[in-house]
């Protein structure tokens, strides 16, 4: 009888964990198609200790963006953004950030300052049931991570995480008094597509010393679904240009293999590494291996 009990206990675990797990997939998934978006950020307080800080500017932008499903398997799923952006008769394709989802990842690079990642592996129990979301640059480099678990209840679908990650364009072409943005994310899915809700505190970090916050911000990004005609010339962009992309996403994974603490340079032979692989001249799987090895600190 206590076999039997135990037999169907385990059963029933079973069958709440697959349930839950395909609510998460679903969910992750409503996160591709075309969307009309809205970058809102706003610095919220001040922690400076200068009296003639300057807070960054309210920042508002818009665009329209194809979100790109590119990998579905049963323990991983990955998104491609690319903006759409120019005149709707002509437009002009960039491609934009990743988003990679892991179900039970261990493997772990933290963003720790400075163009430098330290890897951790967690145990199994850390991240049992959990989704972690791996960002990646636009040339496929790595940006931040987290684990968190997704939470279906009252009619809402969301997964939160904390995570330090290097500045965001809008604030690294402007600024330098701080160095990690400590990223509090809320990815929730909505009636009108999905919201990325953040909650980030500017930080600067320095080796042997203690994390000094400066300041505190809002980002509010909304992502409003629309027929997925609009973003056709993104869909074209794409299916052009995705086996060279693939093999830039390859030559990353080998290098993330490598498990261990990962810093890159920020300019080879003075060029930031996204303007060399977006280049025309870059193609062959050998080229871009070596490309991104030059920027791999030995």
């Amino acid at each position: 009888m206590k076999k039997l009990i135990f037999s169907t206990l385990i059963l029933l675990i079973t069958i709440s964990v697959n349930a839950q797990k395909k609510k998460d997939r679903e969910a992750i998934k409503e996160m591709c198609g075309c969307f009309e978006v809205t970058f809102n950020f706003a610095e919220t307080f001040n922690a400076s200790k200068d009296s003639l800080y300057k807070a960054s500017k309210n920042k508002i932008s818009k665009g329209l963006e194809w979100a790109q499903l590119i990998e579905d398997d049963k323990n991983k799923i990955s998104i491609q953004h690319l903006l759409q952006v120019g005149s709707p008769a002509k437009p002009h394709i960039v491609k934009h950030w990743r988003q990679d989802w892991m179900y039970q990842n261990r493997d772990f690079y933290m963003f720790n300052g400075d163009n430098n990642w330290l890897y951790k592996s967690k145990t199994k129990a850390d991240v049992k049931n959990q989704w972690t979301q791996k960002v990646y640059q636009v040339d496929d480099s790595p940006r931040y991570e987290g684990s968190g678990t997704w939470v279906h209840v009252d009619g809402k679908s969301y997964w939160e995480n904390t995570t330090d990650a290097p500045l965001p364009r809008r604030e690294y072409t402007k600024r330098s008094d701080y160095n990690v943005t400590e990223r509090g994310n809320r990815h929730e899915i909505t009636n009108y597509g999905w919201l990325h809700d953040q909650d980030n505190k500017k930080i600067i970090r320095k080796e042997g010393g203690k994390d000094v916050v400066l300041a505190y911000e809002k980002g509010y990004n909304t992502y409003v679904k629309v027929p997925d005609a609009r973003c056709k010339a993104a869909k074209d962009w794409w299916t052009k240009n995705e086996s060279k992309w693939q093999l830039v996403r390859n030559k990353w994974t080998s290098v993330f293999e490598r498990n261990q603490d990962l810093t890159l340079e920020k300019k080879v032979d003075n060029k930031l590494l996204f303007k060399q692989l977006f280049s025309d001249e870059i193609e062959t799987e050998a080229e871009i291996s070596e490309v991104i090895e030059s920027f791999v600190k030995k």
